[in-house]
């Protein structure tokens, strides 16, 4: 049975305001889908929407304890690696610039190895009103989308490098 996100307990699924499960089968190596979620400078690169990705600190890519901001739904988020197991898990957890709310979110990544290739499984919770208002209230399964198309299109982008 595939792994699940290591949430931290103030982010535990059970107990958040939002929460999403998006998973998918990906014809290609574990080693090809790291290399696009790591690399998140270019994630624009088959996701379009992360296209305002800034790694602080001098590094290139994703590793635990990486400082990054990203502009998602029009606002600055600042976010912070708390789980990077190489080829398996990676997670980071995410404030916003100027919220005065309190807000948080959380979001993991799952590699599991398959015969295939690999099966990929992505959750992500938020908490707080700022999250609730913009995401809850006024988009209501915005987050589920939001992350479907990502884990298709990088699902895609993994399967045309693998096939290269």
């Amino acid at each position: 049975m595939p792994s699940k996100v290591n949430f931290p307990p103030d982010h535990d699924p059970r107990v958040s305001s939002l929460y999403a499960l998006n998973d998918i089968d990906i014809n290609a190596p574990p080693e090809v889908v790291w290399k696009l979620l790591v690399d998140a400078t270019n994630w624009s690169g088959y996701f379009p929407p992360e296209n305002q990705i800034t790694i602080l600190g001098g590094e290139t890519e994703l590793a635990q304890g990486t400082r990054y901001t990203r502009v998602t739904v029009g606002h600055v988020m600042r976010c912070v690696v708390t789980e990077c197991d190489p080829l398996h898990r990676l997670s980071w957890s995410t404030t916003v610039d100027g919220d005065t709310t309190g807000s948080s979110a959380y979001h993991g990544w799952v590699i599991t190895p398959t015969a295939e290739g690999c099966y990929l499984s992505t959750e992500e919770t938020l908490q707080g009103e700022f999250f609730l208002d913009l995401i809850g209230r006024k988009s209501p399964g915005a987050l589920y989308k939001y992350h479907q198309d990502w884990v298709e299109l990088l699902a895609r982008a993994a399967e045309a490098k693998a096939a290269r």
